[in-house]
């Protein structure tokens, strides 16, 4: 059998690895400094958690698991799960005598459940950040696959718009240490969508309304006009909703733009005046030196159900991806699961499309390529405790360090090093040994000096 992983998944190379870890890494610390707690939660829910909270088209992206076999039910369960069984094939099931589990489709549920069930052990507001891998049965593309990680930041407990702020703030310290260029925040308000909707008289159509907003940048506004058609809009209303989606402007233009356009819905007048609020603590918040913007955009809509204030989108222009992080205000998540009137609000890192934008404009640092600083070469058998020695002293350091354990010629070894992306070699023959010295070698220059372990590390260092 010809060895292969399912569609949408990926192997990724110790190289790789070191590289996500950076932007992990890099991303978890800016939570730490804003006083985020690490939390994770299982891979597998229960279904019943999972479905209804994403909408109809993200529902169908769950990943449901099959439960294990006969085993697992009563007697008198077996003729009807080999009839359930029997259709399976016929059309997708989700009868719990077949599939009680699935696979998390993002890690905002999956957390709104831990807060429900932990709520007598946490210290409210409560801020966590996640970084865990999450499944979507979604068609593989480039930028999109079916198991990716997540990485999130959420605080609940507090209707402070502050918290918005700070996820802002958050957004763009973030970005700017891991040097990524043209990054745009875009930030809008479901309580502005909710405003539109009532204002056209199809406050029952809201979700209508935004499924179909939220694809204009796929789709276009000619397909955004079909769709809004089909789902039973008319001219009029479709109209002014073209009108509501061309407001243009610097921010503050476009706010007041809206508040005359929508000046009959207290709802989106609410929602202008949290926008503004959260724009003027983020101005306060963010330093002048990150090269990023904060754009007010009323045609961004975040399909999900469940959010309720301020959303929010990051994007790049400096490569062709789709968003790169998003989230928002949900002021009832865990009502969902019987904790009612408890406001939170979150945002997430895309990390692998992050990855695939850093990667493709090479703003990874060189050393993450190996890890592994300096790599010994023995030349000389009588060299290898002695190295032995120089590996320990260089590891006490802090200084990552390797050494080739088996007796190879010279080209082999040099080969290796070359594979591994070694910055440094460190080569013992017999004329360094008999004079306590090391020959190190730069692999990118080409430059080699005899240094003594003294020297050797103050050169690493």
């Amino acid at each position: 059998m010809k060895p292969s992983i399912p569609q949408g998944t990926r192997d990724f190379s110790p190289s790789d690895v070191r590289k996500r870890q950076y932007i992990l890494n890099t991303i978890k610390n800016v939570f730490e400094l804003y006083g985020y707690q690490p939390l994770e939660t299982p891979s597998m829910e229960n279904l019943q958690t999972l479905m209804g909270k994403y909408g109809e088209e993200g529902d169908r992206l769950i990943f449901k698991v099959l439960n294990n076999g006969l085993h697992d039910k009563k007697d008198k369960d077996k003729d009807r799960l080999n009839e359930e069984w029997n259709k399976v094939l016929e059309k997708p099931y989700s009868s719990p005598i077949l599939t009680e589990r699935a696979l998390r489709y993002d890690l905002t549920i999956p957390f709104a459940r831990y807060v429900v069930m932990h709520q007598n052990d946490l210290a409210f507001p409560f801020k966590r950040y996640q970084m865990q891998p999450v499944w979507r049965a979604d068609r593989p593309q480039r930028g999109r696959y079916r198991e990716f990680w997540q990485c999130d930041a959420d605080v609940v407990g507090s209707n402070s718009l502050i918290n918005e702020a700070e996820l802002l703030a958050i957004y763009h310290q973030a970005f700017h240490l891991l040097k990524v260029p043209g990054i745009s925040v875009k930030i809008n308000s479901r309580k502005i969508l909710a405003g539109l909707a009532e204002v056209v008289g199809h406050s029952d159509k809201l979700t209508d309304i935004t499924v179909a907003i939220d694809k204009l940048d796929k789709i276009g506004w000619e397909g955004v006009a079909k769709e809004l058609t089909e789902r039973g809009l008319t001219e009029a209303t479709i109209t002014f909703i073209h009108q509501y989606l061309n407001i243009s402007g610097s921010n503050e233009a476009r706010l007041a733009a809206m508040e005359s356009l929508l000046e009959s819905s207290a709802t989106a007048q609410q929602g202008i005046k949290e926008l503004r609020d959260s724009i003027h603590y983020f101005s306060i918040l963010k330093k002048t030196e990150w090269e990023s913007e904060l754009v007010v955009d009323f045609t961004l809509a975040r399909g999900l159900n469940y959010y309720t204030g301020v959303i929010v989108e990051v994007g790049t222009t400096a490569v062709k991806m789709g968003s790169i992080g998003g989230g928002g205000r949900y002021d009832d998540l865990t009502g969902l699961f019987g904790l009612k009137g408890l406001s939170g609000v979150g945002v997430s890192f895309g990390i692998d499309r992050i990855y695939d934008v850093m990667e493709e404009l090479g703003l990874f640092p060189e050393q993450l390529a190996s890890g592994t600083k300096v790599l010994f070469l023995l030349m000389d058998e009588a060299a290898t405790t002695q190295a032995l020695h120089y590996l320990s002293a260089l590891r006490d350091t802090g200084i990552p360090a390797d050494l080739y354990p088996e007796k190879a010629k010279f080209d082999k070894q040099m080969k290796y090093a070359n594979k591994r992306n070694v910055p440094f070699v460190a080569i013992i023959g017999s004329d360094e040994l008999a004079n306590g010295v090391i020959t190190l070698k730069n692999m990118a220059e080409g430059t080699q000096s005899t240094l003594n372990i003294g020297q050797l590390i103050e050169a690493l260092s």
